[in-house]
């Protein structure tokens, strides 16, 4: 007999009863019956009850085993009575009755309850991360997990796609977020950057004449967490080459929505090849948002030629100033108190924006003071043309058009959710197309890029010559679903002439373009084909197969949102040694810490934000 087990605590069933049998996992429950000892034993795979009374020698080990303990049980399986059945769990059907039990490890007083559901503070759960992923919702979100990066991986490679591995240690980029950056031993005062992605490396191996390429590829940002985001990430990356943004879109439609119906768990998917295509001008006006949640089906319009002239003041200065004024519906909302509206406003307060104007309307009669300043007629043109009802309130957004849109699209989705109007049991994909290639920064006073700065200008050279920058289309595009952005990818600028003029127009000399891409820009200097591609989230995958509302959830081992890992002590100090090792010198350490020991004094904020002086 195997030392440790013949089974796990999933396998045995009516069939086995008879059997002797060796079982071992963890004490997950006890049940004392006054002489008769239940025990629910638990391992990766499930649970099997033990059972154990007077005459049974294991009783008295079982009795004093605590919660968690692992054991491993010799026992003979027994059928259970027809009344006593567990039609719950694949082993409901027998019970293991234990002749002898040892003690592999004795577990001691618990920070959190693994037969629980109660909810515990992320601190503790973080801390005792590997107690926690004891638990059923937990690892069930692990192993989900894995069956879906391995489901991702078997379809990638049946489309034809090759799997690579790009560097881990590279040069930092001065585009997109914060690099976490490695000091380098054998060069002082030098440093690699963690990849943000394998961007750069992944268009390179396509000028290197592989054809369709793709990872399961960890990245690494440094910026602020969101229940959406970590520092650490994984990404399905993949590039392929001589394709359109079309092609690009019937390969990764299967993987994705073939994966979604996999795991979707009796949820409608999207299916291939019908992903909507919205323009990113007609998301932000519609939706007021570039990652729609089609599961609401409210739809944002522009209303603003409505108060050109109109008898509501603050209107017409908005938009004789160049503003827009922006509505969402409220639909059957005649039984709805006054409350209900002023609450909204309250909201759209909190949130930041100077507040949410309002007409309701009972019975065909309008109410609130926008409609009394509008007048009864100039309301009922604008119901007309938006074709709402009678009993339909309506809410409105007015500002500078990017502040309009942003708050009608948190609006939509407030009211939906307070209407109960968002579908459930779904998940509805979409494309967002046709990005700008350019934008004007206020701040900064000049044209920037908007999204990405080495994708393909639609027109290319001839666009970037002849037109309105901020007119220029790039052939970009976004996945999402259910509201979440789940990739950004686009067809690549592999010409370096079309490279240098995008730049240009951004404000780049090409002497910077050459300092900081040159390993790219001299590729495609020598022949590079027209690629593109994109680059889905796993772990948001991941987060919406597991209907989780955070990404830490689905993570074994995430950091907290301090970027800390509570379990490790990461970051942690490191001794002047290792400082010396690296040619990293700090001016200031925390009380107690290794550097701090050896005299080392200095600022913590100066090292953070310029890691290349403080050598």
């Amino acid at each position: 007999m195997h030392a440790y087990r013949t089974h796990t605590c999933a396998q045995l069933t009516a069939a086995d009863a008879g059997s002797d049998v060796r079982l071992s996992g963890w004490v997950h429950n006890k049940r004392d019956h006054g002489g008769v000892l239940f025990v629910d034993l638990r391992d990766h795979y499930g649970i099997t009850q033990i059972v154990a009374d007077s005459d049974s020698p294991a009783l008295e080990v079982m009795e004093k085993a605590r919660l968690e303990s692992v054991i491993t049980v010799d026992g003979t399986v027994k059928a259970r009575a027809e009344a006593a059945v567990n039609p719950n769990l694949p082993t409901g059907a027998i019970e293991v009755f234990a002749r002898a039990v040892t003690v592999q490890s004795a577990a001691s007083d618990l920070p959190l309850i693994v037969n629980s559901a109660e909810d515990y503070p992320e601190e503790t759960r973080l801390k005792y991360r590997f107690v926690d992923l004891r638990r059923e919702r937990l690892h069930r979100n692990i192993v989900l997990r894995s069956q879906v990066i391995s489901s991702i991986r078997r379809r990638m490679i049946d489309k034809g796609f090759t799997e690579f591995q790009t560097p881990i240690l590279g040069a930092s980029s001065p585009e997109g977020a914060r690099d976490y950056l490695v000091p380098s031993r054998l060069h002082p005062g030098r440093f690699y950057a963690l990849p943000q992605a394998p961007q750069m490396f992944k268009q390179l191996l396509m000028v290197a004449g592989f054809d369709r390429y793709f990872q399961i590829a960890p990245c690494f940002r440094d910026e602020d967490l969101r229940a959406d985001r970590s520092p650490e990430f994984y990404q399905l990356d993949f590039e392929m080459s001589f394709v359109t943004q079309e092609d690009v879109f019937q390969a990764i439609e299967p993987v994705l929505a073939g994966v979604f119906e996999e795991f979707a768990n009796g949820k409608s998917v999207t299916p291939a090849g019908s992903f909507p295509r919205i323009p990113y001008a007609e998301a932000m006006l519609k939706y007021g948002s570039d990652k729609p949640d089609l599961r609401n089906p409210l739809i944002i319009s522009d209303v603003t030629s409505h108060f050109e002239k109109s008898g509501f003041g603050l209107f017409e200065k908005i938009v004789g100033g160049g503003g827009k004024v922006r509505v969402i519906p409220a639909p059957a909302t005649h039984e709805k108190s006054r409350k209900f509206f002023d609450d909204m406003n309250d909201w759209a307060r909190r949130e930041g924006f100077a507040g949410l104007g309002y007409v309701t309307r009972k019975g065909g009669e309008f109410g609130g003071p926008i409609a009394k300043n509008h007048g009864e007629e100039g309301m009922a043109a604008l119901y007309a043309e938006l074709g709402l009802g009678e009993n339909d309130g309506l809410f409105f957004a007015a500002g500078k058009e990017k502040d309009a849109a942003k708050l009608a699209g948190a609006a939509r989705t407030r009211v939906a959710e307070e209407l109960g109007l968002i579908e459930e049991g779904c998940f509805k994909f979409c494309w967002i197309v046709d990005f700008p290639m350019f934008e004007y920064d206020e701040d900064a006073k000049k044209v920037d890029f908007s999204h990405n700065p080495f994708s393909m200008p639609q027109g290319e050279l001839e666009a970037l010559e002849t037109q309105d920058p901020l007119a220029i289309k790039a052939w970009q595009y976004d996945i999402v679903c259910n509201g979440y952005e789940l990739s950004s990818g686009a067809i690549r600028n592999h010409k370096p002439e079309i490279m240098y003029k995008a730049f240009e127009i951004a404000g780049y000399s090409r002497e910077e373009v050459d300092g900081n891409f040159s390993g790219m820009i001299e590729a495609f200097k020598l022949g590079a084909p027209p690629h593109g591609g994109s680059a889905p989230g796993i772990d948001r995958i991941v987060m919406l197969l597991a209907d989780e509302p955070n990404i830490r959830e689905v993570i074994a081992f995430p950091l907290n949102q301090r970027a800390q890992d509570l379990m490790m002590g990461a970051p942690s100090m490191v001794s002047a040694r290792q400082l010396r090792d690296v040619h990293v010198r700090l001016t200031e350490q925390p009380k107690g810490s290794p550097a701090e020991m050896t005299g080392m004094t200095g600022s913590a904020t100066e090292r953070d934000e310029n890691p290349g002086e403080n050598r």
